[in-house]
């Protein structure tokens, strides 16, 4: 199965990279921001870094956790398991000193975790809207609530469909939902193209409704980089 998009970061963090990583949708064509996303150091001390800080506790489970910037930050101050899809990003993750960098699919977590495994979870990086549906974010909501403690909290990304400037987001499509959209777009390296993916991009009113469903609630929405997406902060109900 290709991975175009993990190889490219894993070439970034060797000094290997002789070709951009592109974001396609169609003819419409991004080079994505390597260095800007995945690498750098968590920053603590700015308004969103303490924020998050405020809202994690150990053991934290890092959901499609990227070249481990922030399970870097996290597991000097408590227990943090780091997940990928990856293979090449797990491989980055421990050359980088993530301590527990584990392949794992955040859509499976029943599957890999046992039962109150987790304090607190984190989800940057807009994967939430893979869930694909509202079905398939309530069952991500329920499968996160039975691997965490029963006062477990969670942060997480999306996309609003709602916000001004959305529909110049690559590969946008828009939904007659209120709150509901979709994206579709695919990374291409090199000579490898990955598989496309399909996007659910969900308002925070639609995450709380299936937030309400699954025992979460959804306590405080940030937007701390651009009005197009946001984060969320939830904690069981």
């Amino acid at each position: 199965m290709p991975d175009a998009f993990g190889r490219a970061i894993r070439d970034w963090d060797r000094d290997e990279q002789n070709e951009p990583l592109l974001q396609r949708d169609g003819e419409q064509v991004l080079e994505h921001p390597i260095e800007a996303f995945y690498f750098g150091e968590f920053d603590a001390e700015s308004d969103y870094g303490s924020w998050l800080e405020l809202w994690l506790d150990g053991p934290l489970l890092d959901l499609g956790a990227g070249a481990g910037r922030d399970a870097l930050h996290f597991q000097d101050r408590f227990e943090t398991v780091a997940i990928e899809v990856s293979d090449h990003l797990v491989e980055t993750m421990a050359s980088r000193g993530v301590e527990d960098a584990r392949r794992g699919n955040m859509f499976e977590l029943r599957e890999q975790f046992e039962a109150g495994r987790f304090q607190s979870a984190l989800a940057l990086g807009t994967q939430l809207c893979l869930a694909g549906s509202m079905q398939g974010l309530r069952t991500f909501l329920a499968d996160l609530a039975h691997v965490t403690t029963p006062d477990a909290t969670a942060v997480v990304h999306s996309y609003d469909p709602g916000a001004d400037g959305i529909e110049d987001l690559l590969g946008f499509r828009d939904d007659p939902t209120p709150g509901l959209a979709h994206r579709v777009q695919w990374f291409e390296y090199e000579d490898e193209v990955d598989e496309a993916l399909y996007f659910r991009l969900f308002s925070p009113a639609k995450l709380r409704e299936a937030a309400d469903a699954t025992g979460w609630k959804v306590c405080e929405v940030r937007r701390p980089f651009d009005p197009v997406s946001y984060r969320a902060a939830l904690e069981k109900r």
